[in-house]
């Protein structure tokens, strides 16, 4: 049993297609979207044993503000990860995985976040014997194989009635083919960010999946549009029987054609049309902290999971000097 860092390609595709947790963001088609965005550095390791797979994880580090400050903005997320065989041989090799991957990344980044994408109750000893804190959040899950009209009814009065006005004025949705659209989306992306007070990944991230995920039916982007105006957009990751909702935006200088909420009924009345089974809205925030996102999200008609994350700071004085310095670089960065 030892730990690589070069995994078979086609080995990893196949390990994470087959494992009941597989998901997009193990893959090593997202490696590669990874690897070719700026400021984004993926991280694979793998625990083979008579050259088969036991535990996997695709990791990613986000230099916030680039490589040349080092760790102090620098942190690594894992989400929906480690995969791992559940038997015996498998919880040793998920422990020799940890440890390797911590000894790896701990002098790199100021944090790792682990990203819960359903109930890991079974190895949260194991992390916490590690150092890893468990940290309630929310997400809600939508059932496509439900009827269509069923899906409709369960979406709140107020989305429903949003949607049926956005149709009404003349609202359609376009499915983005042309490479050359991704500016546009992008624009209204950093609108969105911005208005949030909350950074936005380069362009590159979406012009790398929008390369590699699309031509393999990985990914999808849908757009808002008002006459010859995009008002809105939404980009759907697709692996299996799962639609992900990964990122989503709309105009506030066209709210009253409630591009956001048509945007986001899309792809789940789509979904529901082409035999998928759930849209994952990849995260609702923390329980005990009120989250205008949560409340967009909650309308939708999902059922409401709380899978939680995993953090572990690697050194509390940077990560106490980062958070302070972080919310004043964020206050001059979205003052103007």
């Amino acid at each position: 049993m030892k730990v690589v860092t070069y995994i078979d390609t086609d080995k990893w595709r196949e390990f994470v297609y087959e494992h009941p947790h597989g998901n997009i963001f193990q893959t090593p088609e997202m490696a590669e979207v990874f690897k070719r965005t700026k400021n984004y550095e993926p991280v694979a390791l793998a625990v083979i044993d008579n050259n088969e797979i036991l535990a996997l994880l695709q990791a990613v580090i986000i230099h916030e503000m680039g490589k040349k400050f080092g760790s102090l903005s620098s942190r690594s997320i894992i989400q929906g990860g480690p995969i791992f065989i559940e038997n015996r041989e498998g919880f040793e090799a998920l422990k020799l995985l940890m440890k390797h991957y911590d000894n790896k990344i701990r002098n790199r980044v100021i944090y790792t976040e682990i990203r819960n994408m359903w109930d890991t109750s079974n190895i949260s000893n194991i992390l916490a014997s590690m150092g890893y804190v468990f940290e309630e959040h929310l997400n809600f899950l939508v059932d496509l194989t439900k009827p269509q009209e069923e899906l409709w009814r369960n979406l709140s009065r107020s989305k429903r009635r949003s949607i049926k006005k956005a149709k009404e004025k003349g609202v359609k949705i376009e499915e983005i083919r042309d490479r050359n659209l991704i500016a546009i989306l992008y624009s209204l992306l950093k609108e969105t960010y911005k208005n949030a007070k909350v950074p936005i990944a380069d362009i590159s991230l979406f012009e790398a999946a929008f390369d590699i995920l699309a031509p393999k039916n990985m990914l999808k982007i849908f757009m808002a549009k008002h006459n010859e105006t995009y008002i809105g957009g939404i980009v759907v990751l697709i692996y299996k029987n799962t639609l992900y909702e990964w990122y989503v935006c709309g105009s506030r200088n066209y709210s009253k054609l409630y591009p956001s909420e048509i945007v986001t009924w899309h792809p789940i009345e789509w979904g529901a049309k082409n035999g998928y089974s759930v849209f994952d809205f990849l995260g609702a925030g923390k329980p005990d902290k009120n989250y205008g996102v949560r409340e967009f999200k909650k309308r939708f008609g999902g059922v409401m999971v709380n899978f939680g994350r995993y953090k572990k700071i690697y050194s509390p004085l940077k990560w106490l000097l980062v958070r302070t310095g972080f919310e004043i670089y964020r206050r001059i960065k979205f003052k103007f």
